[in-house]
Formats: structure tokens, sequence, C-alpha cells
């Protein structure tokens, strides 16, 4: 097929899933279309990337920026707000309710203060904010829960068959080349193979979720609909999550649907408290598997991977022998900047991130900024539990979220912003009681689980849905 027609072909085909979805709520805001396009941006390529004007050498990039992304971020911000400020959003109330956020985001900001590059750091500070203002742009919906399926699908829809037409028909756009051995490297829409296989993660993740929380009703025509287009989307994922050769992907992905798989069973019925228990216990009990008894390295050679896990180990080395001050790091974001990048390109040609989201943390902000970020990833764990008892379909996407990311950024950077980190807030963030429309906490719906004891449904809830 020639370029210009699967071109053609794919603009057909993303109007038809887009307009003729049967999983389309015409109730849900078309404001939703902002947060969209936010994080389709996030997720894929920078607006300036898309439109081939960003030039230059990497490290006057990282420093500088570019102007066209940021007017982009600053229009779609602004934006946000203003939904926000229609809808009579309660500010001082949201701050109460998420003190470990406001505590991690005020000491990332006040780390502008000894980091060698402040407004670089804190152009970054503000542009991550904008992740949080639009996930509460999809919460204060008057439907939160619809209002979260449709800016997933539709991200999906996006993504997904439009990374196949990259890699597939305009392969300078969904290909990179390794310097020195020439391998293909399948990016699609993203800017590199392992953000390909993050999309690829939380696509396939999705569309599972969503068809397990569907699978009760599958004799209904509209549902069955819904599960065909979910099928063939989970397969165009799982096909690209394979060129994306994203060893932590695929692992995080069985995790994460292991957990919506469990959560849906006659054992997490008899034993919630178990399965709140087990999940961190696993990840604990991993960790020292992994630096104690170096697990990771026996399962990369009995998979045939490489023992460094692709020179992951190599980078940790390097970066930690960097000079930081460790109780309070280089600042917010300021790591990778200046003559340290510089420095640690000579070793590791390329490298611009520790693959670790850890580390990375450590690295920026210190120890005071991981026990920061451990406090906030307890409270969301808790604030997940609490969901059990509002919306269960929605709290059991985000258990296994919560999951994955804990696996995820062991090899990978996944938090302060990022697809896999907004996905979490989805559930995570609790939103105050609209004037307008009485939504309670992050989801204002009645979903009855298969679990008695998460089936109480609070009253003002109810009268909204019904």
């Amino acid at each position: 097929m020639p370029p210009t027609l699967a071109l053609i072909v794919w603009l057909v085909l993303l109007l038809a899933l887009l307009y003729l979805d049967p999983a389309r709520i015409s109730e849900t805001s078309v404001a939703l279309w902002v947060p969209v396009t936010w994080i389709f941006f996030v997720a894929s390529r920078l607006p300036s990337q898309w439109l081939g004007s960003e030039g230059g050498e990497i490290h006057q990039i990282l420093v500088e920026g570019n102007s066209l992304d940021r007017s982009v971020d600053l229009v779609l911000i602004v934006m946000a707000l203003v939904i926000l400020v229609s809808r009579l959003f309660g500010w001082g109330r949201f701050f109460a309710r998420n003190a470990a956020l406001m505590v991690f985001l005020m000491f990332a900001l006040v780390s502008l203060l000894w980091s060698d590059f402040p407004f670089v750091a804190f152009k970054r500070w503000f542009r991550d904010l904008g992740n949080y203002i639009m996930i509460l742009v999809v919460l204060t919906d008057q439907r939160p829960l619809e209002a979260i399926r449709t800016v997933a699908r539709r991200l999906c829809f996006l993504l997904i068959p439009l990374s196949i037409l990259l890699i597939k028909y305009f392969s300078l756009l969904g290909r990179q080349y390794t310097v020195w051995q020439g391998t293909a490297m399948y990016t699609g829409a993203t800017t590199s193979k392992n953000m390909l296989g993050a999309v690829c993660l939380m696509s396939g993740l999705f569309f599972f979720w969503d068809t397990v929380t569907r699978w009760p009703e599958r004799n209904q025509r509209k549902i069955k609909q819904i599960l065909a287009v979910n099928f063939a989307l989970f397969g165009m994922t799982l096909w690209l999550l394979k060129l994306s050769d994203s060893a932590t992907s695929r692992t995080c992905l069985i995790i994460g649907c292991l957990v919506v798989w469990v959560t849906h069973t006659e054992f997490f019925k008899r034993h919630p408290g178990l399965v709140k228990f087990l999940i961190p216990s696993a990840f604990i009990i991993y960790v020292i598997l992994a630096f104690g008894l170096d697990l990771n390295g026996y399962l990369a050679r009995a998979l045939g991977r490489d023992p460094t896990l692709t020179e992951r180990t190599t980078i940790w080395s390097a970066v930690l022998s960097a000079k930081t001050n460790p109780l309070i790091g280089t600042g917010y974001e300021s790591f990778w900047l200046g003559t340290r990048l510089q420095d640690l390109s000579r070793v590791i040609p390329g490298i611009n991130e520790a693959h670790n989201g850890y580390l990375d943390i450590y690295l920026n902000l210190g120890y005071i900024g991981a026990v920061l970020l451990c406090l906030l990833l307890i409270a969301w764990y808790r604030r997940i539990w609490q969901t059990f008892e509002t919306s269960f379909a929605l709290a059991s996407l985000g258990l296994a979220v919560w999951a994955v990311l804990l696996f995820y950024n062991m090899t990978e950077v996944a938090f302060k912003s990022g697809l896999l980190w907004m996905t979490l807030q989805f559930v995570a963030l609790a939103v105050p009681e609209r004037k307008t429309d009485r939504i309670v906490n992050t989801v204002g719906l009645v979903d009855v689980g298969p679990s008695h004891k998460f089936s109480r449904v609070l009253p003002e809830v109810a009268r909204r849905q019904h």
C-alpha cells in the first residue's frame, strides 16, 4: 500500500473510532479534548518534534527548550484553568485533601534555590504542574469514570494505530537505528522504544481492565461491540509491544493484568486484606532479591538478555559517582543538565536519564525527596483502597497501576511526569465536591463491585446517578 493511501486509511479509521466507538458517551464534556491533547504530547512527541522544528545540540535543547512547545503548553494550561474556574473548583479543599502531594511539590519548588539552573528547573516544574491540572479537568467532569474511559480510549485510538502507520509506512519517523550496530529500534509515535513500550503498557492494561469490568454484561449488544473494539486494539497493542522489545513494559503488563484479574475473583472477595498486604510485600521481596542476590542478572541470563540490563548497571554506577548533595540533591530536574550531562555522555554516549525512577528522585531531590515520594505513594495506596467503596472498577485499575509503577521504576523513570504517573492520578487524587454537582472523592458514580465489603455507595452518589 502506498504511504499516502495508508495515511488516508489511518485518518478514516481514526475518525471512525472516535465518532462511531460504541463506548462513546455523549454526556461527557467536550473539554476533555484539552487533557487528551496534553497527554498525547506527553506520551508521544512534543509539538516541535512533530513539526520537525527542533534542532541543535542536545545539551542546548535541554537547557533552552523550544518556544513553540512552551506556547502550546501555556495555552493548554490556561484553557484547563478556565475550565476548572468555570466549574467552581475548590482549590483550598483540594490542597488540604492532598497534603502529601502538596508537600512533595513544594519541596521540589524550594529545591530550585540550590539548583545550578533554577530558571530551567522552574519551567520544568511548571510544566509538570500542568499534568495535575489536566487530570483535574477529567476528574471534575459530571461523569468522572466515563470521562476517564473516554480520555483513555481517545489516546489509545490516536497513539496505537498511528504508531503502526509510522513504523510500516513512514520509517524515517517510526524507526531509529543504533549508532554502532545499525539495528532498527521501533519507536512509532514516540521518541524511543522504551516510550513506545510505556504507551503499549498503558494501552494493554486499559483494554484488559475495560474488558474485565464489562465482561459480566457481555450478552448485551452494545457491550459486545465495545469488547470487539477492545480485542482489536489489544491485539494491535501486543504487536507493537513485541516490536518495541521493552522487557520492562512486557513484564509490567503481565503484573498489571494479574492484579486486575485478582481483584475480580472470589479470592479477593474473601481476602481483600491479604491482597492489600501482598502487593507491597511482593515488591519489597523483589528489591531484596534483585539487589541482594542479583536476581535481575540471573533472570536476564535465563531469558538470553544482557545481564547488565542493557547497560543499566553501568549507568547506575556512573551517576552515583557524580558529585551530588545526598540530602537535598541537585535541585528539581537539574541533574541532567550542564557539565554533569556532558561528563556522563563521554562515558555513556546518549545518556540522559538514570533508568531508575527512585535513583532519579535521589539525584535531583536527595534523601528528603525520596522519603517524600515514599510517603506520597503510601498515601495514594491508602486512597486507592478507600476508592473501592465508591468505585470498585476504577479502584481495581488504580491498584494495578500503583503496583506496575513500583516495578516499572526499577529500570525506567516514571515518577513526577509521564503517562504511567498521570494514569495513577486518575484514582489517587482526592477531588472535593463541586458546588454545582456533588462529586465524592475522585469519582461520583455508582459502581458495585464483586465484593460485598466494597458495595457501600454514598447516598449523594446514588441520587446523582438516578
